[in-house]
């Protein structure tokens, strides 16, 4: 049977004047809706310094869901929409990036 799981990579830089704590009012209001698609989030990392590339993002997670179909869902739904604005709002820059395991491929020792 095919894992059918997604994982969006969420890399946020947040808005100097509050941005951080904006983004927390709306994850309290998004993660519900997350959980009812049967999504949730998965640990989060402040990156500390890039050693490679230009990377200096405030905040990086991932959210499971068990599908593609269940993240539609969530993103779609007229609840998210009603509260994407307080998102805009908290963030300078993002990116949304979809990830799976990799089935046969993978990193040696």
């Amino acid at each position: 049977m095919k894992d059918e799981r997604v994982y969006m990579l969420n890399v946020l830089w947040f808005r100097e004047d509050g941005g951080e704590e904006r983004f927390q009012d709306y994850w309290k209001l998004a993660f519900p809706m997350i959980e009812s698609v049967g999504g949730r989030k998965l640990k989060s990392f402040e990156p500390q310094r890039a050693l490679e590339g230009d990377f200096d993002a405030d905040l990086i997670f991932f959210v499971e869901y068990p599908n593609f179909e269940a993240f539609k869902k969530f993103a779609n739904s007229p609840e998210h929409h009603n509260l994407a604005f307080m998102k805009k709002e908290a963030v300078e820059n993002s990116l949304l990036v979809r990830c799976a395991r990799p089935e046969k491929r993978s990193v040696s020792h």
